[in-house]
């Protein structure tokens, strides 16, 4: 089975330290990192496929990945979390809980002469990952670790959270990171 297309929108903030880029090699670099991170996120939606209620099983999706500072973080942290400070990521998922209950977006139906028969999909918007190349860059080094592994780290727990995954207990939280070690296991 194919991995499903990605329409991937990948952006590095440019006014990051050039050295702190350079240590993230492809991943932070915009062009070869665009490649590098669809391919990625490609394998790890179809090592999700059998997880994913019906309602987020699509042959093609869209989603935002973005490189940023702290400084960047922080603002939508304190905006869109009201807490003050840095973090590593961030996941906005384009399906939002307030939403529940509502009829579920529109999609092209070939059959009623939406995308046609030689035509692919609209992809299923997922939503956006906002990952701090400084956060990241401090806790690998904390770890012990490399900034790549740190980097898919944070990209695999975004993406996770996108399709609503979450750790409001322990248990939840472990159940979570297992499923992470498993999308990394299968990130090469």
């Amino acid at each position: 089975m194919n991995p499903p297309r990605l329409d991937l929108a990948f952006t590095v903030d440019g006014s990051l330290d050039s050295c702190l880029l350079l240590s993230a090699l492809a991943y932070g670099d915009p062009v070869a990192g665009a490649r590098l991170w669809e391919g990625l996120l490609s394998r790890w939606l179809q090592e999700l496929e059998s997880d994913l209620p019906a309602a987020l099983r699509a042959p093609a999706y869209s989603l935002g990945l973005s490189l940023c500072g702290d400084a960047e973080i922080a603002a939508l942290n304190a905006e869109w979390r009201q807490v003050e400070g840095p973090t590593d990521v961030l996941a906005f998922a384009a399906a939002d809980e307030a939403l529940d209950g509502a009829p579920p977006m529109p999609r092209p139906d070939p059959a009623a002469g939406g995308a046609g028969a030689g035509e692919a999909a609209e992809p299923l918007e997922l939503g956006d990952i906002v990952i701090s190349l400084e956060t990241a860059s401090r806790q690998a080094s904390a770890a012990g670790g490399v900034l790549e592994q740190e980097l898919t780290w944070l990209a695999s727990h975004g993406l996770l959270h996108l399709l609503g995954w979450d750790h409001p207990t322990e248990a939840r939280l472990a159940a979570m990171l297992a499923r992470q070690e498993q999308l990394l296991g299968c990130a090469h």
